[in-house]
């Protein structure tokens, strides 16, 4: 079932960056403890997700809690000595699908509609992570992530429907560190500009992010440092537009 997920979110920052390998003067990425992971939506055509839930509850996971204490079918959690929290997410696959509805697939079991995700099949590495699981066990997988061209695509399409600036911040994380430049980053992302989905995350980026005081660079300062600051906003901008020069 490997195959058919993989890490999208706020997590695949600090997954696709070298953390141990930063520039000169760059802070960690400061990461999340929500994974987010995306289904292809062949699961649905085979009916595998039945598969899956029973491996979550197999493994102590239950569905989450809101606020007001209904279960959230999209969103699974596991305690240990922390808890986790897990959201499902799936690409469009109807005329009406919009994004952050939910789509039902069983009573018990839903996934967001995430535009964008479609291209992070396309775009995808397999890392290999080692550590301790939340019981303290020693154990080393592989997974697969988002890689850096679609992850630009699924941080600008959340960024143009939610606005939050950890999105902001994430997306220009991922332009100014991965791999050895912008060049990197272009080349994965040219490649899905067939997209549609792709293009509209490309005019955001020209709409948001290619004036200081827009709210892309304004938002990633107010994340990085708490308010305006004229030197982020201005980096956000070069990265941004180098990035966009490269496309064309």
């Amino acid at each position: 079932m490997m195959d058919d997920l993989l890490i999208i979110g706020g997590l695949v920052p600090s997954l696709i960056v070298d953390q141990a390998d930063l520039p000169e003067g760059t802070d960690a990425h400061v990461g999340t403890m929500d994974l987010d992971v995306g289904l292809q939506l062949a699961l649905l055509d085979e009916g595998r997700y039945r598969k899956l839930t029973e491996r979550l509850r197999d493994a102590g996971f239950e569905m989450d809690k809101n606020d007001d204490g209904n279960t959230t079918r999209q969103r699974w959690a596991i305690t240990g000595p922390g808890t986790v929290t897990v959201d499902f997410l799936i690409p469009p696959s109807r005329d009406d699908d919009r994004g952050g509805k939910l789509r039902d697939i069983e009573p018990d079991f839903a996934a967001i509609i995430a535009p964008g995700l479609r291209c992070a099949f396309r775009d995808r590495k397999q890392v290999s992570l080692d550590g301790r699981t939340l019981f303290g066990e020693k154990a080393t997988r592989n997974v697969w992530v988002c890689d850096a061209g679609a992850y630009v695509v699924l941080k600008a399409l959340a960024f143009d429907s939610r606005g939050e600036n950890k999105d902001a911040y994430d997306l220009f994380y991922v332009i100014r560190n991965y791999g050895t430049g912008i060049d990197e980053v272009a080349t994965k992302l040219r490649p899905l500009l067939d997209d549609g989905e792709a293009q509209k995350a490309v005019d955001v980026l020209n709409r948001d992010f290619m004036d200081p005081e827009s709210v892309g660079p304004r938002r990633v300062a107010e994340f990085v440092g708490g308010g305006p600051d004229e030197d982020i906003q201005a980096d956000v901008v070069g990265f941004v537009a180098d990035l966009l020069r490269k496309l064309r």
